[in-house]
This record gives C-alpha cells, structure tokens and sequence, in this order.
C-alpha cells in the first residue's frame, strides 16, 4: 500500500477531509442498510414462514433428500421421519415484535454486505498503487462471495443438522421440548452468521501473508494440528454424535484450510 507522499490523490486531502469522506461513508451504508430493513421488514411474516421456520418441519429439502438417502445408505442418520415437526413458542409479550424487527436488521446485513464492501474498497482505493488496485479488488470479491457461501452453507446443512439433533435429543421422557423464539432465532443467526465469518479464513491466510505472518511452509507444516482442530470445532458445532454429521461439517473447513494453503504467498 502506498503512502501518502507516493498518492498525490491522498496528498490533496487534509486529515479532516478524509473524516468527512469516512463519515459520509457511514451515512450511505447506514442508509443502505435502512432501505433494506424496511423491505425485508414488510416481507419478513413471509420469509419467516418459507425460509426462516424451514428446519422445523420435514418438509425441510435437506432432510427430504437425507431421507431418501438414508433408505439406501443404513449408516447414515436417520432424517426420514414425516411427524417431525417443532412448534417455536412465544413467552414474552414484544419478542415477536423485537424479533421481527432484529431479524430485519440482521438480514439486512447480509443483505447490504456487497454495498458496504464496495464503499470500503472506494475509501482506501485512492491510497492504492494501481498494481495493488487488482489484487486488493479481487480479494474483496472473494471475500464476498465466501461469506455468502458459508452463509449457505450455514442455512442448508449446518444448522439444520444441529437443530435436528437438538430438538429430537431427549435427556428424559418424562421431559417435552419446548423451544422459544427467542432461543431458535438466537441460535440460527448465529450459526449463519459464524460460517459466513469462517468461511472468511481463506482471505484471512491472504492477508497474513500479505504482512508477511504466514507462508505457505506454515500452513503445510502445522497441517495435522489443524486437521486436530478443525475436528474438534466441527465436533463443537455439531454435537450430533455420529460420524457422517461430524464429516459434513469438518470437510467443508478442511477444504477452507487447503484453500488457504493455495492462495498464500510462498
């Protein structure tokens, strides 16, 4: 990144003209961000029911196909149920309200992420040399798309594995699960938004290796101590138990691994 001695773009600006451009930054991405919660806000009883609420029934695709899988392959979980279906119940008299309305926020941050990508990469693109300028806007990209992707991943078989195992798991007959709203959203944005985060690593290891940190020797030599780690975290994201829900969780990390070793510096 070039200084601003080599940039006279960054040199026509004072420290006080790039708050402003830094504030009025702020402003655009909060009102992005506002125009997008409002939409969603006045479709959100609709996604609620289609997207958000999905996992709770057997209907769910991902526990449609794991159904017609499992009949051919007895190893595999057993997903094929039809009476699966969990009732979110409401105990607090606003959080269905509060939850409509954080929910449209947090989706509206999903949503808005390419546009915030898009102003950060406008407010420091003048400070660049323009052989930084194509590396540094491919890996905006990249890490857009990844957060996406783990974002996807998150919804369509992360989450929907662990609340599966969770709402069937009885410690006791004699004890009936009851999972609020609060809980079940909690706990799905969370899980979408930790892989839309994890699936960042790759351009996490870029990065590092930009500011000279790591190498790709590094990442080779500390491999089995990863794979340890990854399992470990796959094992706390999933606490299903069986074998096959443990390998769908950790496979997508390990490929993230290798991808970092790929993309990082020698």
């Amino acid at each position: 990144m070039s200084s601003s001695q080599d940039n006279p773009q960054t040199q026509e600006m004072s420290f006080w003209d790039h708050l402003e451009v830094l504030r009025w930054m702020f402003f655009r991405i909060a009102a992005v961000v506002l125009v997008a919660m409002v939409v969603l806000f006045l479709f959100m009883p609709k996604i609620f029911d289609t997207i958000i609420l999905g996992p709770t029934t057997s209907d769910f695709f991902l526990y449609r196909f794991l159904g017609n899988l499992s009949s051919r392959l007895p190893f595999l979980p057993d997903f094929a149920s039809p009476d699966f279906r969990v009732e979110i119940i409401n105990i607090n008299v606003a959080s269905q309200f509060m939850t409509h309305i954080s929910t449209s926020f947090w989706l509206s941050l999903v949503v808005a992420f390419p546009y915030v990508i898009f102003e950060v990469w406008k407010f420091i693109s003048p400070a660049l040399y323009e052989t930084e300028k194509g590396s540094v806007r491919t890996a905006f990209l990249f890490g857009t798309v990844m957060f996406y992707l783990g974002c996807a991943v998150g919804y369509t078989v992360i989450f929907p594995f662990t609340f599966h195992f969770l709402a069937d798991y009885q410690l006791s007959g004699a004890i009936t699960n009851q999972i609020s709203l609060n809980s079940y959203m909690g706990s799905f944005l969370m899980m979408i938004m930790v892989m839309g985060l994890v699936f960042e690593i790759p351009l996490l290891a870029w990065v590092l290796s930009r500011l000279g940190l790591i190498n790709k020797d590094f990442l080779k030599k500390y491999r089995r101590y990863a794979v340890v780690i990854l399992l470990v975290l796959a094992a706390m994201i999933t606490p299903t138990g069986d074998p096959f829900t443990l390998m769908v969780v950790f496979l997508p990390l390990y490929l993230l691994y290798e991808l970092s070793v790929k993309i990082v510096r020698n």
